[in-house]
């Protein structure tokens, strides 16, 4: 059964971790983590989190963003 979805607070800071598909080592290398590192900024640019720290390892992400929600209603 699926979690609860969560809510979002804007202002909020939010940890945030992904791991690479069954596991795999998919940064491995340093072009690899260097085009996601790049792919990330790009988004920070189009949506509105800030980007507090992260680090990108051979198989998984830890990111600590900062949301900026505008009002839903």
């Amino acid at each position: 059964m699926p979690r609860k979805r969560r809510g979002w607070q804007s202002g909020a800071c939010y940890h945030i971790t992904h791991r690479c598909h069954n596991r795999e080592f998919l940064f491995r290398y340093a072009k690899y983590r260097n085009f996601y590192i790049r792919t990330l900024f790009k988004a920070v640019q189009r949506y509105h989190i800030d980007v507090l720290d992260y680090i990108v390892t051979s198989n998984h992400v830890h990111l600590l963003v900062r949301a900026h929600i505008p009002h839903l209603f």
